[in-house]
């Protein structure tokens, strides 16, 4: 694998843990939001990552200097968790209650998103150091060229 195709695989990695990142971030900060405008409590966010096969903005440029598609990974959509039930809390004195004085909160897991949010945030610092070793490979390359 050639520098470029190095740093195209590690900079769509880079983008995408700091997409996981962030999607975590709303996550936790709509923990206790009971009401959204689409009516209901807030759902928890899911981000679907695939491999790049090419399409990506940049894959043109990797393509053309070293006759190889693309490599990395993309972001297919960030999607809403419709499969994890969401929690019931009995507050009758919330505005948000149900006539039995039960609230619908969301279903965001507090553990889960702190588990997500660990493993984006070391993928991000292990394309961060892959990144970072490829930039000096390349210093290195320029260095013994111009002597």
């Amino acid at each position: 694998m050639g520098l470029i195709r190095a740093m195209a695989a590690t900079s769509s990695g880079l983008t995408a843990q700091r997409i996981r990142m962030d999607t975590v971030s709303a996550n936790v900060a709509n923990i206790d939001s009971t009401s959204t405008p689409e009516g209901g409590p807030y759902k928890r966010h899911v981000v679907r990552l695939a491999a790049a096969d090419g399409s990506m903005p940049f894959a043109s440029v990797v393509q053309k200097f070293t006759g190889q598609a693309s490599t990395g990974v993309v972001l297919t959509s960030t999607a809403i968790d419709e499969t994890t039930p969401g929690r019931q809390e009995y507050n009758p004195a919330h505005p948000d209650a149900d006539a039995d004085g039960f609230v619908a909160l969301p279903n965001v897991d507090l553990v889960q998103e702190m588990t997500d949010l660990t493993s984006a945030n070391r993928s991000y610092q292990a394309n961060a150091t892959v990144l970072n070793a490829v930039k000096q490979m390349a210093l290195r390359a320029l260095d013994i060229s111009s002597r």
